[in-house]
């Protein structure tokens, strides 16, 4: 039995391949740009950049939860007959209120700028331009707010490859912009200024050309979109709440913290430390999420037309690859992060190995619910997302106030992972779970299994090759890394057979 059909194959590839691109973008954004900052920057300047991006990146999860709600509509209409005319009627009426509460929420974000100055609020009252660059970089956030619409279109039929692809180039724009600021300039307001244009020109792209090039139905739209009602909007908060606590929850924590260090932590060597393992935390969690969206896609239309068997197949082979991913890269973290962290940063910013420890263990250990959170926000799950998202943000709160001020950014890190293993692991992956697969109490000890035997071999791997490589600094980092991987390569390499890769895809226990 093939892993997939052909068509569905090609969807999930297509999206990962774009997710490739993404990832690299990625990577340059939160790790090859952090060193080039740093030579014009001093650490100060970079822990208030880490804070504004962190402020924007909050600010994308603040939309109410109309994008996934809207995301499941479109999914709903492909099981009805006229798809493409209630899905042209939809999108017209939800634009209206996107468009509405952005203006709303604009507002909002300038009157409590006007009250509230944010520089001293978070610490930064020394830093030049910060309370312009602040402002630049959450108003630049909620513009785009509208184009998460288009996006779940897109999603919902199956081009989420497109989507990414084409943010993928505004990102990349904006990066050129911010390495020609940084090095022309210096200034931490035109790095803003650059970030967010490259983000506002692909919304627009996205928002009036390219989604009625992919969609020709919404072409019509002009002319027949109606005024919508009171009752019709409320209704569409009402369905959208659960994913707005679900998007709060799963994005902005990790940026809310950062805000939170900002506020009860004075040592900006700290705050430095945080942000920056923070981010390569965030960004496996953000890779390991990327991941599942394509096979979150094709699981949502199994759950729309009932299609329990097909189900089944695809998630419990999803997150046996998901598994591995995860594992293996924090395989690899853990073994060089000290020389990499030295390399990253210059030497300036001293690693905490007890942060990286727990944050990059945590996050792997969390990453198989990842899948079932997907999962669950493509199927219109939003009671059980609704319960388990309050119940991450209480605990990650309470858990915040009590730790941050006597541990600093590792309080910080226990409450983050501690939240997210007891309620997105604890209470909605064991729901999914239970609803989705016939035996899932040996799947998760065979995942557990995997992990564990994964991250211990391949960190020791790593350590072993990391004292025994020649060279210093830039060269011995490199010549570990590879010989790590090569070594990976090479243990990895029987599953390159198709019998043996059929026969241990048919032994999993969905």
């Amino acid at each position: 039995m093939p892993l997939l059909s052909s068509s569905r194959a090609r969807r999930i590839f297509g999206g990962w391949s774009a997710n490739v691109m993404q990832l690299l973008l990625a990577l340059t954004q939160q790790i090859v740009l952090i060193p080039l900052f740093l030579k014009y920057w001093s650490s100060d300047t970079l822990s208030a950049w880490l804070t504004i991006f962190a402020a924007g990146s909050l600010v994308l999860a603040a939309d109410a939860g109309l994008h996934a709600w809207s995301l499941n509509r479109f999914l709903a209409f492909k099981s009805k007959s006229g798809c493409d005319r209630r899905s042209s009627r939809y999108y017209g009426a939800i634009f209206q209120l996107f468009v509405c509460f952005t203006l709303l929420l604009a507002i909002v974000v300038l009157g409590i700028c006007a009250l509230v100055t944010p520089s001293r609020l978070l610490g930064f009252p020394a830093e030049a331009d910060f309370d312009i660059a602040f402002v630049i970089m959450v108003l630049g956030s909620v513009v785009m707010l509208p184009s998460n619409l288009p996006s779940a279109l897109y999603r919902a039929r199956g081009l989420y490859g497109r989507i990414v692809r084409v943010q993928a180039v505004g990102t990349a724009i904006g990066q050129i912009g911010q390495i020609v600021g940084v090095v022309a300039t210096g200034s931490l307001l035109v790095v803003v200024l650059a970030f967010v244009a490259g983000q506002i020109a692909t919304a627009i792209f996205i928002l009036f050309v390219d989604v009625r090039r992919q969609f020709p139905f919404l072409g019509h739209l002009r002319r027949r979109t109606s005024r919508i009602s009171w009752r019709w909007t409320v209704g569409q908060f009402v369905g959208a709440f659960p994913f707005s606590v679900m998007n709060f929850a799963e994005v902005g924590l990790a940026y809310l913290s950062v805000l939170l260090i900002g506020i009860f932590v004075s040592d900006r060597i700290a705050i430095a430390q945080w942000g920056l393992t923070r981010t390569i935390a965030n960004l496996l969690r953000g890779l390991c999420y990327q991941m599942t969206l394509p096979l979150a896609a094709e699981l949502g239309h199994d759950h729309a037309i009932g299609a329990r068997d097909s189900l089944q197949r695809l998630y419990a082979r999803g997150s046996t690859i998901l598994v591995l991913f995860a594992s293996g890269t924090t395989a690899g973290l853990l073994a060089f992060w000290p020389d990499f962290f030295a390399i990253w940063t210059h030497g300036a910013i001293p690693t905490n190995a007890m942060l990286t420890i727990t944050l990059l263990l945590g996050t792997c250990i969390a990453a198989p619910a990842i899948l079932a959170l997907s999962y669950a926000n493509y199927s219109n799950r939003g009671s059980l997302l609704l319960w388990t998202k309050s119940t991450q943000l209480v605990i990650f709160l309470v858990m915040s106030f009590l730790l941050i001020p006597r541990l600093g950014p590792l309080g910080a890190a226990i409450a983050l992972i501690a939240s997210d293993l007891i309620a997105q692991s604890g209470i909605l992956s064991f729901v999914i779970l239970s609803e989705t697969l016939r035996h899932p109490l040996r799947y998760v000890l065979l995942l557990a299994v995997m992990m564990v035997t994964i991250v211990a071999s391949g960190a020791a791997l790593g350590v072993v090759i990391r004292d025994v490589a020649p060279g210093t600094g830039l060269l011995h980092f490199a010549i570990e890394c590879a010989v790590w991987l090569l070594a990976v390569a090479l243990i990895a390499s029987p599953l390159a057979h198709r019998p043996l890769r059929v026969r241990l895809i048919a032994a999993l226990p969905g």
